[in-house]
């Protein structure tokens, strides 16, 4: 005899080979021997043999019209021997039997199970459902299936369009088109990034880092709405007239020197800087927008403005224009160019010309400072601007020959990128940096003296940090410093001379707890200008690369910085190179260039040789 049997939610076949109350033991068609619980067997049956039958009973149960049998059944609990019985229209074989059970098995949609061998109808409507249900997953992975089908043929599919930026940026992988996505990465063998630039889905490359720091940070736009900018308020006029120096790409000009002889033979020095905060008020629509950027945002040949166009242009130091400025004029003795003492004032400024580096630089410079060359525009001014940069320089205690350090000019121009250098400590570099340095800590300790809250950079033991309390800058050699000549560009310059401005017109801060209205905007500040810093830094990155293949770079030299982490010579790229044997810092090798990724941002180099000091010589 031969038993029928479930277990473990399939059905099984057996000859029995000794049957007790509450068990048997079987035999399977393999040998295997088992013992199974009584109340699990559902049918017992002599003929055909284990193999045949449950070939037969498959058979008849793929035969068998799940709608027909489900419409045959009684609304209430019913068991598999009671509807065979209906269905076949007369006592079933065992092998009909076990197929029309094998069929209400297989369908829970139209029958719920109830116990062993037991079931019920599902309720039409329940049913319905259940369908429809079914059928939308069939055609969901139909579509999955083409989706992927595409992919893996470097195909777009139509659909995923108006959803890259969410599926490359930031994808949901409970979404069918994530899903397709990351099984054809599985069978192509490429990331998400790179699949989809095959499928022609990225414009560029660049466009591609771009477009993910946008969705990002900007998921807006990075437009501004209508703002109406205030008329400047009507302030003295300063007699001495001024003049800034920037790169030629800068449009958001903050600062500004005026240079006058006085009457007593001292020298007046004037540091101007762009004053919107005295008709943007905390807490109006542009400071509003202000506060949400925090910073301009800054990459090779492009950069997204904190403020709006319209209020850069009515703020911004522009040449042949009278602006509105905070100024801080220092006497100068003219001996020993000592600062005697400063004054700050509020007042409008005559900007008789924006001078720029790439034009300056080869008249102004540390071989024509030597030489004495006089014969360019304001270079009796400049040559004085230096000389108190120096003089500067020292009192902070800080030696000019202690800094090697190169700067690295990106430009980009129809998408063909240049990189220059420049020496950092420059002529034109040191009195810019200088002349800030200096307004910044005087201002830092004029607030600090009358005790209004600022928002300070500190450095303590290498560790840079904003802070609402005073602290001594030792990278800086200050005792106090806070960023206060850069409003047009970063929001804790203006947060800060909103505070200054305050003070000398004697009115209550717009700031006045330290701790909990500055405490925020530091904190917003550090997180957004650090994102803004690291992606500056990508796109950056990014440009080294393309600079490799535009120019078809096949060697090059570069420096070992530690173990096989190396930088590339003229350019500043840092890379890891694996094939770079273990040498000592400094060591100069020969590196072959096998490609770039622009996607993933990466070098692919081998080691070729050192360069060996002798032939350095």
């Amino acid at each position: 005899m031969n038993t029928f049997y479930e277990e473990d939610g399939s059905f099984k076949v057996g000859a029995i080979m000794s049957d007790a109350t509450t068990s048997l033991q079987v035999e399977s068609a393999h040998g295997k021997r088992s013992k199974i619980k009584a109340a699990n067997v559902l049918l017992r049956f002599a003929q055909p043999g284990l193999v045949e039958f449950m070939t037969l009973a498959e058979g008849i149960a793929a035969s068998i019209d799940v709608e027909f049998l489900w419409e045959c059944c009684p609304a209430e609990e019913f068991g598999f021997d009671e509807l065979s019985t209906e269905y076949f229209g007369r006592t079933p074989t065992a092998t009909e039997a076990a197929g029309a059970l094998i069929r209400l098995h297989s369908s829970p949609m139209h029958f719920y199970k109830k116990g062993k061998g037991r079931y019920k109808a599902a309720p039409p409507e329940a049913l319905k459902s259940a369908l429809a249900s079914a059928e939308k997953k069939r055609l969901l992975a139909a579509l999955q299936a083409r989706y992927i089908a595409e992919l893996e043929h470097f195909t777009l599919p139509p659909e995923f369009a108006d959803k890259l930026p969410q599926i490359l940026y930031k994808p949901d992988r409970n979404t069918l088109e994530v899903k397709a996505l990351e099984a054809a990465c599985a069978s192509t063998h490429l990331s998400a990034a790179h699949l989809l630039e095959r499928c022609g889905a990225l414009p560029s490359s660049h466009d591609y880092h771009l477009q993910r720091f946008l969705f990002e940070n900007f998921p807006h736009g990075t437009g501004f709405p209508e703002v109406v900018v205030d008329p400047h308020p009507e302030l003295p006029l300063a007699e001495d007239v001024a003049f800034s120096i920037d790169d030629a790409s800068t449009t958001e000009i903050d600062d500004a020197f005026s240079v006058r002889k006085l009457v007593s033979g001292n020298w007046r020095i004037g540091i101007h800087i762009a004053a919107p905060t005295l008709t943007i008020p905390l807490g109006s629509p542009i400071d509003l927008i202000a506060a949400q950027r925090m910073s301009t945002v800054y990459m090779p040949g492009d950069k997204i403005t904190m403020l709006p166009d319209s209020v850069v242009r009515a703020y911004t130091l522009e040449a042949d224009k009278i602006c509105p400025t905070l100024s801080m004029y220092l006497e100068v003795e003219a001996e020993t160019l000592a600062v005697i003492r400063t004054e700050s004032r509020i007042e409008r400024v005559h900007i008789a010309a924006n001078l720029r580096h790439d034009t300056l630089q080869p008249l102004f410079n540390e071989e024509t400072l030597a030489a004495g060359k006089m014969d360019y525009e304001y270079a009796s001014e400049l040559t004085l601007l230096w000389q108190l940069a120096q003089k500067l320089e020292a009192v902070r205690g800080k030696a000019s020959d202690n800094n090697t350090q190169v700067d690295y000019n990106f430009s980009v121009e129809n998408d063909r990128v240049s990189i220059t250098t420049r020496q950092r400590g420059s002529p034109i570099d040191k009195v810019v940096a200088e002349l800030m340095i200096f307004v910044n800590a005087e201002w830092g300790k004029l607030l600090a003296t009358h005790t209004v809250p600022g928002i300070y950079r500190t450095q303590n033991n290498g560790k840079v940090k904003m802070s609402s309390v005073p602290a001594p800058h030792q990278g800086l050699g200050v005792a106090q410093y806070l960023w206060s000549s850069s409003p047009l560009r970063r929001y804790v310059d203006f947060v800060n001379q909103r505070q200054i401005i305050s003070l000398l017109r004697n009115e209550t801060p717009a700031y006045t707890n330290s701790t909990v209205d500055l405490f925020s905007v530091i904190r917003d500040f550090d997180a957004t200008y650090t994102i803004y810093q690291d992606f500056q830094r990508s796109m950056e990155r990014y440009w080294c690369l393309r600079w490799l293949t535009q120019e078809n770079v096949q060697q090059t030299e570069a420096l070992v910085l530690r173990e096989n982490l190396v930088k590339l010579n003229s350019i500043p790229l840092v890379s890891r190179v694996p094939s770079v044997p273990e040498s000592p810092p400094n060591t100069r090798v020969i590196l072959a260039i096998d490609g770039v990724d622009l996607l993933d941002l990466t070098l692919n180099a081998h080691f070729v040789a050192k360069i060996e000091e002798e032939a350095v010589a």
